[in-house]
This record gives structure tokens, sequence and C-alpha cells, in this order.
């Protein structure tokens, strides 16, 4: 996901944030490639020792830092970022679609994310999910968007496509700011990665 983010523009990001990110493996990435500063935001704490550990072993525990906010009741609480990655983390919420324009609007320059495909079989798997929760008592519920409102959503902010790509169940998409990274050309691509950068599985959690 990351390998569509041209490297000058990586290292003239003074900051990256990662919504939603666990253990921040995304925004430690970046911060290995040159990036300046990493902020990861969870709604839950419980991540947050490991995403310490993770940059103590990578060296990087210094430019990143760990918070327990929500953006969307609290969009206030999230300090705008060069960079915004949300990986997997729009099927999260019902409010899906919502996140999406917050995290856009906080991109200086980039908007990563990842959603799972506007599918007939996906959808039906959300709506099946319900009797088997109530009977499990899960909380957990995943929730498919259209492509078309998640994409209509970041570029209402004033961003553009700049590259998309998807793999049998996820789409992967990169919105930015005009004239940001040197390159405003879209790239496409059907389950592979885009504009001949190294290769990425798309079946697993891609960087």
């Amino acid at each position: 996901m990351l390998s569509a983010l041209p490297a000058r523009a990586i290292a003239g990001a003074r900051r990256v944030l990662e919504i939603g990110g666990g253990i921040g493996a995304l925004q430690a990435e970046l911060l290995l490639r040159g990036a300046g500063t990493g902020e990861v935001i969870e709604l839950l704490g419980v991540y947050e020792p490991y995403a310490r550990r993770l940059a103590e072993r990578l060296g990087i525990a210094d430019r990143t830092t760990f918070r327990v906010a929500d953006v969307i009741d609290a969009p206030e609480q999230a300090e705008a970022a060069d960079i915004v990655l949300m990986n997997r983390v729009v099927c999260c919420s019902a409010d899906g679609v919502r996140l999406t324009e917050v995290a856009a609007d906080l991109a200086r320059g980039a908007l990563v994310l990842s959603h799972p495909r506007y599918l007939r079989v996906l959808r039906w798997a959300a709506r099946f999910q319900e009797p088997l929760a109530r009977l499990f008592r899960r909380r957990y519920r995943f929730y498919i968007h259209p492509r078309t409102a998640i994409h209509r959503a970041a570029s209402s902010t004033g961003m553009s496509l700049f590259a998309t790509w998807h793999g049998a169940f996820w789409e992967y998409s990169v919105f930015t700011r005009p004239g940001w990274g040197g390159n405003s050309a879209l790239h496409t691509s059907d389950g592979a990665n885009p504009i001949g950068a190294r290769h990425v599985d798309l079946g697993g959690r891609p960087l």
C-alpha cells in the first residue's frame, strides 16, 4: 500500500498520522523511509505497549507517539499530517464514510486507505453477520461501504485520486492535494501494484 507513495514525498513528510493503526506498523515504515515524526491514533489503549515496543525495536521511539481518541466524534483531537494512513479501518465503523472525510481533512499531502470492495458476497456476509454476532455475543461488526461514497468523501475536502488498485476482496486508494509529491497522474491497476513499485501481496496486509 505504501509503495504507491513517491520516495521523495515520503522523505519530505514532516509528520505521519495513522488512524486505527493498532501498533503503528505503517507509520513506522514511513519513518524508516525518511519521514519526520509519526503518531498512531486508536480507540483502544490496549495497543499502546505493543506500539511502544515496536518503536523501540526499530529505533524510532523518540519520533512516534500513541494516542487514544475518537476522531469521528472529536476530530479536533487529531493534528493534521502530511500523510494520513487508514489501513482496513473504514470497514470497522458504520460511520466509515464520515471517517474517510475526517481523515482526508487532516491530510496536508496524501491520504492512503484501504477498504473492502463493494462485492455482493461481502455485502451478504455483512448482512448475515448480525444473527451470528448475537448468537455468539460478539460486539465487533464489519461494514461494506460503496467505493463511490468513500471516494466522494475524500474528494469533498479538495483531494484528488492519485492511485488505486485492488486484490480479490480489498481495494487500496491514494488521494493527494494538488501538486503534492510532484506527480498528479492517476495510476490504476486490477490486482497489481501501481506505478512500477515493488510487488505487494494484496492478499495479506501490504506495506
